[in-house]
């Protein structure tokens, strides 16, 4: 169950509560900070819940639950040790479109009291659906010593200067960069250091002082190859201050959920055989929401710089004077060998790896097939799907041996993962049969035999064992890494796609 997040303002609005004990004092407290107007419906009251009724600051009935207490009130807390007596309550308040707590039964209730972190004005609220309160206890916990108290003078000084703030700024985005400035600037280390009437003097001079208008500007970022866990602390910022984003079909959608909620998603994304946008489009758009003084996030998967045309782009904003920068992220193929338990690496059986992408647009762009089918390395080969039996049988002619163990990792890193492993001798059957689909990255190598004993993320791998790869009896003394030995540093071809 999804739960819609609401913050009620209850201020002189009539609560029923039926409930005297410990409980029922807890979530009546709570009410009384929000200023609601709360009727108690009790035979026995705590000791605090009397001190209330004789100052006044609650309203208490001495007798049984009736339907028709329900008529005038807003909202409903069910919080009596019998059961019976709740679901009453709850049948009561559900004919009446009144929202009711049923307390530790969720199954009754139709709203959830959150744990929360207050910071007033400021509020923030965690609720598990009722599944797991304690988990939403244990966050509260955590986050209550990240959020300074300090916050909730940032949000009154907020408030204080909105309106002139609103006048100043008539452009939005001029008006989000203006916000951003006072949460994170010295207003906010002088409330924190507890000098409130020095830090409204300086957001004064600093709203007299900003620009009105707006510089667009283009923050080129790798998304990763799907898990948000893997995005940057820079990634994950710029998504936040981004006012458009022009993001690829293999974005995930976990991913463009963690960007801010108001900011424009634009989906640019290129598929073999289906180009939604061609890359001379995505380039008009950059353009346009740039010069329309717009943040815009150029949000691709894995790395911008890895058979991502990043470099194509870049070219493009700097011949027109668009201000960039560059955020990378985790290539594709480093993500997925790591969530299949392959290294890429390793000093017994890879010397080298060569990032390959099987998408190409030209003869010109032809691969070396000689240099790919040399042994003791690892080819990582990038949107290589349709062209598999192709580069099986091509490797094969030019050497390379037919029982090279290879793992095609399916949606790496994400909740769907599958990872198929066998040898170059049945590399394009084994795809055909477990119907493999793009995304997906081929592992070609020695040490794609390791995902079927170091594989830690998700299921198994699928299909034929691999014979286990062997140590030789002696090892060399390991060596630092050289361009000459590590496909790492460059790709062997350009291709465009």
């Amino acid at each position: 169950m999804k739960l819609y997040p609401l913050f009620a303002d209850l201020s002189q609005r009539a609560v029923l509560v039926v409930g005297g004990g410990p409980v029922a004092e807890r979530k009546i407290e709570a009410l009384l900070a929000a200023q609601a107007a709360v009727t108690v419906i009790a035979a026995e009251l705590t000791g605090r819940l009397q001190d209330w009724v004789a100052e006044g600051r609650v309203v208490h009935r001495r007798e049984a639950f009736r339907d028709d207490w329900l008529d005038p009130v807003w909202l409903v807390v069910a919080a009596t040790a019998d059961r019976a007596v709740n679901r009453q309550v709850a049948v009561a308040a559900g004919r009446r479109r009144i929202l009711v707590n049923v307390v530790d039964d969720a199954t009754l209730s139709s709203f959830h009291v959150p744990a929360v972190i207050d910071r007033a004005p400021l509020t923030i609220a965690i609720s598990s659906g009722g599944d797991a309160p304690m988990l939403a206890r244990l966050l509260r916990e955590r986050l209550e010593s990240l959020l300074d108290h300090s916050l909730g003078a940032l949000a009154a000084l907020a408030a204080k200067l909105r309106k002139r703030i609103r006048v100043r700024f008539a452009d939005m985005a001029a008006r989000r960069r203006f916000y951003e400035s006072l949460f994170a600037g010295p207003v906010a280390t002088l409330l924190r250091q507890g000098r409130p009437d020095e830090a409204l003097a300086a957001a004064e001079r600093a709203l007299a002082a900003a620009p009105t208008g707006s510089s667009g500007s283009v923050v080129l970022v790798g998304a990763g190859p799907g898990d948000p866990g893997l995005l940057t602390l820079r990634a994950l910022r710029a998504l936040n201050e981004a006012d458009v984003i022009l993001h690829d079909r293999l974005v995930s959608a976990e991913v463009l959920a963690l960007a801010r909620r108001d900011a424009e998603r634009i989906e640019v994304g290129k598929q073999a055989g289906q180009h939604h946008t061609t890359q001379d489009g995505i380039h008009a758009l950059l353009l346009e929401q740039a010069r329309a003084g717009r943040r815009v996030v150029r949000l691709k998967g894995g790395d911008p710089f890895v058979f991502g045309r990043g470099g194509e782009e870049l070219e493009f904003l700097r011949a027109h004077g668009i201000p960039y920068e560059v955020v990378p992220g985790i290539t594709a193929a480093v993500a997925c060998a790591a969530y299949a338990g392959v290294p890429l690496t390793h000093r017994d059986h890879a010397q080298s790896v060569r990032f390959v992408t099987a998408h190409c647009q030209a003869s010109r762009d032809t691969p070396d097939w000689a240099v790919l089918a040399q042994e003791r390395q690892t080819l990582a080969v990038y949107m290589g799907v349709a062209g598999l039996a192709e580069l099986q049988q091509r490797l094969i002619e030019h050497g390379r041996a037919a029982t090279t163990p290879f793992a095609l990792i399916e949606n790496g890193s994400r909740a769907e993962q599958r990872v198929v492993t066998g040898t170059l001798a049945n590399l394009a059957e084994r795809a055909a049969a477990h119907a493999v689909c793009s995304p997906a990255l081929l592992i070609l190598g020695e040490v794609a035999a390791l995902a079927t004993s170091l594989g830690w993320f998700g299921a198994p791998p699928l299909g034929a064992a691999v014979h286990a790869i062997r140590a030789p009896e002696s090892r060399q003394p390991e060596r630092a890494d050289t361009p000459a030995r590590s496909g790492l540093l460059a790709a062997i071809h350009r291709c465009r796609h």
